[in-house]
């Protein structure tokens, strides 16, 4: 299979083409290196030591596969026509919801970058290549936390409605789960899941919308080489919550769980995302139809993360911190994920093997990390 992966310098993006590499698919790129110059600016590094573009673009080229440097909205119909791909997947998006709330100028690049780069990739994917399978990467975070089971795709809602001359009328329909975004990043992504699913059903486009947990991890199987290592940020605004607790943990600094630190979300290992993502590929939708996946593994609260971290790294010490971000603190949360384990995925490691990996990495680079300790505590509030 062809496949084109849309910013395939990334967290994601780099180590998901090296495994499809591994496994015969014909692989392609693009990458405006936005992400690389959006952490400098946060005066963060990634604390592995990644290639430059230019390097990474090489070692592609060496091995059968091609990147470019150009953005989203940069793709051309006719590029995209002779390409061809049989699967389009869409990481190319601003990804942090710290960044979409610091100001109002952050706000816009996230809806502009989001939202109407999806617009215009759909309208690329209708013009060049209707048949190809368009994955695209969303986020849990679409959902908040309501007082209900997500569930994965559509659900049925039930009226019943007495009328004062007729007999109690009921009505279902099937509608997409009902979204609560919880900051401007999460509310671009919803705005994609309306684009996407309206592409579908009045254009025919197939697409597959992962809603993903929070991804941790350092390594892949493809990635083990030091020159093939991906990014991994820690900063309070591209840092995910585990990567910041294992760089705190490296550090000897305490663990900072927001607020209670009861909020409850879903985890997937960066190596297990591939393999989703793959599968997904090779599950393909039928044409017409926009299909929804939960994709994660399993869901922790903050502070029983952090307590995991802490015992795996051996100890240290944990200190709740105000929360910066308007969030139920307390909250029910049973997420639903079927699809997934129906092709065949399977989990390849506990979060505790995962984790003890991740130390061992990150404190071989400690000296690296060590200088920029200061921007892992938020500085951005949502209020």
């Amino acid at each position: 299979m062809k496949v084109l992966i849309l910013g395939i310098d990334g967290y994601i993006g780099w180590p998901l083409a090296w495994h499809l590499n591994a496994r015969g698919y014909e692989v392609y790129g693009i990458d405006d290196k936005s992400r690389r110059a959006m952490v400098h600016f946060e005066k963060s590094i990634s604390a592995t030591d990644i290639l430059s573009f230019k390097k990474r673009q090489e070692i592609l080229w060496a091995n059968n596969m091609e990147a470019s440097l150009i953005g989203v909205e940069d793709i051309m119909v006719d590029d995209l026509r002779t390409l061809n791909p049989d699967a389009i997947v869409h990481l190319a998006e601003m990804p942090s919801a710290p960044f979409s709330m610091a100001d109002r100028t952050n706000c816009d690049h996230t809806i502009k970058d989001n939202v109407v780069g999806t617009a215009h990739l759909l309208w690329r994917i209708k013009e060049a290549c209707p048949n190809a399978h368009l994955v695209k990467l969303g986020t849990m975070g679409e959902y908040g936390t309501p007082n209900l089971p997500i569930q994965e795709g559509e659900f049925l809602l039930t009226h019943a409605e007495e009328g004062k001359w007729k007999e109690k009328e009921v009505r279902q329909d099937r509608l997409l789960f009902p979204r609560r975004p919880g900051s401007f990043y999460h509310v671009s992504k919803v705005c994609d899941t309306y684009l996407i699913e309206f592409a579908c059903r009045n254009w025919g486009l197939r697409s597959t919308d992962i809603m993903q947990g929070v991804l941790y991890g350092t390594r892949t199987e493809e990635t083990m080489d030091k020159e093939l290592v991906t990014r991994f940020d820690f900063d309070e605004t591209f840092g995910t919550v585990i990567n910041r607790f294992c760089v705190q943990q490296v550090l000897g600094l305490p663990l900072t769980p927001y607020g209670k630190g009861n909020q409850k979300r879903g985890f997937l290992q960066l190596r297990d995302s591939l393999q989703c993502i793959r599968l997904i590929i090779e599950n393909p939708p039928d044409k017409g139809q926009y299909r929804t996946v939960n994709q994660f593994e399993r869901v922790f609260s903050i502070n029983q993360l952090a307590e995991i971290v802490k015992d795996v790294g051996g100890g240290g010490t944990i200190e709740n911190i105000p929360n910066p971000r308007n969030e139920a603190e307390d909250h029910y949360y049973k997420p639903i994920r079927q699809f997934l384990p129906s092709v065949g995925y399977k989990p390849s490691k506990t979060m505790e093997e995962e984790i003890s990996l991740m130390l061992k990495d990150l404190r071989e680079v400690k000296g690296r990390i060590e200088p920029y300790k200061e921007v892992i505590i938020p500085k951005t509030l949502w209020s």
